[in-house]
């Protein structure tokens, strides 16, 4: 009896640390906190019995497929796992059909859909009819936007959950229970050296089965020393072919990183703008990280001067969605570059510090009446809306109607400078200026 236990055990180790480390539990379950804390809808949704059809969105590794199996777990429901990539309509009837039978016997079934943005039309429409009769509960994992890759009418019968990429410290509490615990690898001898855990943590950029993965990796290549397994910082920087590519990506390095990228990108200089870029995306940064920080600064700091800017940043950002690392270092190098090149301007970004300043000094401040929107018989009878003038029946769309609170009516927000194309923006507010002055 045994020594038939040992070889179920040894028979299980070939599975992948990341299967066997799979959670069963709600309670074993590691990130997510914005759903399945205590009190949240989603959990209590799955406590209650009450699981709708579902679809999670969220990046690779983050616990989609786990959570399915969780839920149909606690909710004593059949589970049927069907991959988009390898099932067609045929398959889907036939499974279908196996559902329609369990519900008939009182059974109900949750049919999990990996990668469901790789179904077409047709395929995702063969499930309709049986979530909207309740044969089956439907959970559907796409790392896609499901606005754009899901049919509207599946959609509809579906609540959407948006999954985060995992906090570094919840992969290190994974990685620590991977270590602890015998289902993973408990029983060998292992000496992590001081910081290796937090290193796999942080490489692995929120993605628990690549934060796995690595650890096993690092454990199957250890040097054994005293009888002991010994997994040095070393071996983790060969296992993941990266010498320096860790820091604290909410420490220090981090910030003096992406403060070198902007400010090399505000001073023009397009190699030291690269550069930088370089060293974050090689030291493991999120490159949609980058990619919001860019966005941000194609308005922050060229704005009016180059409104290009705006549109290339956000199609960078796009690109590094749908492609990801290493493919859209290309993408993100063609944004830096255009943002470095491109005239500055940050006068968007002081009109709304002045304009913000004001709006928290003037919150009582009324609405002028010509501009409020008299959707009332009652709202007319107060005036809402007198001496509103159309500026489209006026000559050159513009009247010299005041918009602003009568207390602040002089003051000014935007100035443009003299760069790019906010000259050409300058010339345009001081002829808007000329007309509005002649109309008075």
């Amino acid at each position: 009896m045994s020594m038939r236990q040992d070889s179920l055990f040894a028979s299980s180790l070939q599975e992948p640390l990341a299967n066997r480390m799979r959670p069963l539990t709600l309670d074993e379950y590691v990130g997510q906190r914005h759903l399945l804390a205590k009190g949240r809808i989603l959990r209590q949704l799955i406590e209650n019995d009450l699981v709708p059809s579902m679809i999670f969105w969220g990046p690779p590794g983050v616990g989609k497929t786990t959570l399915a199996r969780i839920i149909a777990h606690q909710t004593s429901s059949a589970f049927i796992n069907f991959s988009a990539v390898t099932s067609g309509i045929k398959e889907i009837r036939e499974v279908m059909k196996q559902a329609q039978a369990a519900r008939d016997g009182g059974q109900r079934t949750i049919v999990f859909v990996d990668e469901i943005h790789r179904f077409n039309k047709a395929q995702q429409d063969a499930f309709l009819p049986y979530v909207e009769n309740g044969s089956i509960v439907l959970i559907g994992a796409t790392t896609e936007n499901p606005s754009f890759e899901i049919n509207s009418a599946l959609l509809s019968r579906c609540k959407v959950f948006v999954l985060r990429a995992l906090e570094t410290a919840d992969l290190t509490e994974l990685l620590r229970r991977a270590l602890r615990d015998e289902r993973g690898l408990g029983r060998k001898p292992l000496r992590m050296e001081e910081g290796t855990v937090e290193m796999i943590a942080e490489f692995a950029a929120g993605d628990a089965r690549t934060a796995l993965n690595t650890l096993e990796m690092a454990v199957y290549n250890a040097v054994e020393e005293d009888g002991w397994l010994k997994v040095s910082v070393e071996l983790i920087e060969q296992c993941t072919s990266r010498r320096s590519f860790l820091y604290d990506k909410k420490g220090e390095e981090h910030y003096n990183l992406i403060s070198a990228l902007h400010k090399s990108m505000r001073n023009s200089d397009v190699q030291a703008a690269v550069y930088w870029l370089a060293r974050m995306l090689e030291a493991g940064e999120d490159p949609l990280y980058i990619a919001r920080r860019l966005v941000r600064f194609a308005s922050e700091d060229v704005g009016m001067a180059d409104s290009r800017a705006l549109e290339i940043c956000v199609a960078a950002y796009q690109a590094a969605h749908f492609l990801g690392m290493p493919e859209c270092s290309v993408h993100l190098t063609h944004a830096v570059t255009y943002l470095s090149l491109a005239p500055k301007s940050n006068a968007l970004y002081r009109a709304y510090e002045r304009a913000k300043d004001d709006a928290q000094k003037t919150m009582k401040e009324p609405v002028p009446l010509q501009i409020r929107n008299a959707v009332t018989k009652l709202m007319k009878e107060l005036d809402y809306g007198k001496g509103y003038r159309y500026a489209h029946d006026e000559e050159n769309a513009i009247t010299d109607m005041v918009c602003l609170p009568e207390c602040i009516q002089d003051h000014v927000y935007y100035e443009p400078s003299a760069y790019g194309s906010e000259e050409k923006v300058q010339r345009r507010m001081r002829q808007l200026e000329e007309l509005r002055h002649r109309r008075k």
